[in-house]
């Protein structure tokens, strides 16, 4: 009945955005490579820092701004002498400042066995890393709301089990600036109005499929709708500024499904480094992969807080340092996940619209949201204390005892060692250290 009552109010048209729309910058990815990665492979060399380039986005065969970082005269010779030594044909290239790289998405000849061709390429002396075009995938599946005029806050079910309200007094996540690498997002929602700081298309150039695509709308909106603007929901850190990197192609129209690959991935990381962001939130799951593993590493080494759904047997997101969640409803196997509500958790949709997700996608957004509250109230707060500090203050719901979810109200109350959530008074023992440079 709620969720029957809850579609009857989406019916309901809201107001045109007033405001300028937000500018998309496009940094296109071939479609032929987007829908046959097996045929592709990445490869680098050593790029020792020279003046040329440093934007994370890069045009075929070329670069498209000129700045402080780029390839050196050297890096561009070794990989022409690649390619023509194992057939090879350069689709795009880009420098990778933060691991002094030259980094190349390459075509593998036709018939071509990639398997052997990357055990040929690894033993290479000018090859720096090699590794398939991989694939990744979005991790979907399946009453305290007073003070806030945002009509749908009843219907909140994360927001509520992980009493955001209690936390917002003492903070709203303001100017923390996450970057979400997801899919595109509907950036002029009329509940995202002044939460979007840029967004960036490191798929293709499709500035409307951008703003049609469905689970970085979901993404943005559990974790910085606009809150009292009569619209809609409350985000759980509604202060935040939002860097929404498409990194993910949405599968088919009306659905959260989508995937990415190894060169988008890297492509959105870099740029979430360039813009400074604090958190960053990955709601995706798949294999291990070298290239991005040593770029989440470079994050966690600058005190970046990664946000990573957990996945069964590991994977990407699996390593030292990456705050692992999973829904509080599909336990994960890791032991070292944290958990949120992934069940039927009320967001937006693009169009304007609203609607339920569920998943340990939207599980790890919450969790982004959480960590963005602690950020602005302690911006030296650590990788290691912010996760130790939502373990320690996770708590069980009263309709699953065995499950402890993250409390916002509770996290935050213990970081500021002050107030009590609900009338219980918490620990103000615990301390937590500064950010450090290394995990």
């Amino acid at each position: 009945m709620i969720r029957f009552a809850a579609l009857l109010l989406f019916a309901v048209s809201l107001s045109a955005c007033a405001a300028s729309p937000v500018r998309i910058e496009s940094r296109a990815l071939s479609d032929q490579v987007a829908q046959s990665p097996e045929h592709y492979i990445i490869a680098a060399v050593s790029n020792e820092p020279a003046a040329f380039m440093s934007h994370a986005g890069s045009t075929p065969r070329g670069y498209d701004v000129v700045s402080a970082y780029g390839p050196t005269d050297r890096a561009r010779q070794l990989m022409r002498d690649l390619e023509a030594d194992y057939t090879l044909r350069e689709v795009s290239a880009w420098p990778i400042e933060s691991l002094h790289m030259h980094c190349a998405v390459l075509e593998i000849p036709a018939g071509a066995d990639r398997a052997a061709l990357l055990a040929k390429l690894s033993q290479d002396h000018r090859v720096a890393l090699t590794e398939p075009l991989q694939e990744f995938a979005m991790r979907t599946d399946a009453n305290r709301g007073d003070g806030y005029n945002d009509p749908y806050v009843g219907l909140q079910r994360g927001f509520l089990e992980m009493d955001v309200a209690g936390a917002h007094p003492w903070s709203r996540g303001d100017g923390v600036r996450v970057a979400i690498i997801d899919t595109g997002a509907d950036v002029n929602h009329p509940d995202l109005r002044g939460s979007i700081a840029s967004a960036a298309n490191f798929v293709d150039a499709d500035e409307v499929q951008f703003v049609r695509d469905r689970h970085g709308t979901e993404m943005a909106g559990v974790i910085a709708a606009v809150a009292n603007n009569r619209e809609g929901i409350v985000g759980i850190a509604p202060g935040a500024r939002l860097l929404v990197y498409k990194a993910c192609w949405q599968d088919r129209a009306g659905a959260d499904a989508a995937h990415c690959n190894s060169f988008t991935l890297a492509r959105a990381l870099s740029a979430a480094f360039d813009a400074h962001a604090q958190i960053i939130n990955m709601s995706l799951g798949g294999p291990d992969d070298p290239l991005i593993g040593d770029l989440i590493r470079v994050g966690l080494s600058r005190g970046v807080l990664i946000v990573g759904a957990a996945a069964a047997g590991g994977g990407l997101l699996h390593q030292p340092g990456v705050i692992e969640v999973a829904s509080a409803e599909a336990p994960s196997e890791i032991g070292t996940a944290l958990f949120a509500p992934g069940v039927e958790i009320l967001t937006l949709l693009p169009g304007g619209h609203y609607d339920f997700a569920s998943g340990a996608s939207i599980a790890t957004a919450q969790v982004s949201g959480v960590v963005a509250l602690m950020l602005a109230k302690n911006p030296a707060l650590s990788t290691n204390g912010a996760y130790q500090l939502l373990r320690d203050t996770s708590q069980a719901s009263s309709a699953d005892a065995g499950i402890k979810r993250v409390n916002a109200c509770a996290a935050l109350v213990t970081l500021v060692h002050q107030g009590a959530c609900r009338g219980r008074e918490e620990d103000a023992g615990m301390t937590y250290g500064p950010r450090v440079a290394s995990h």
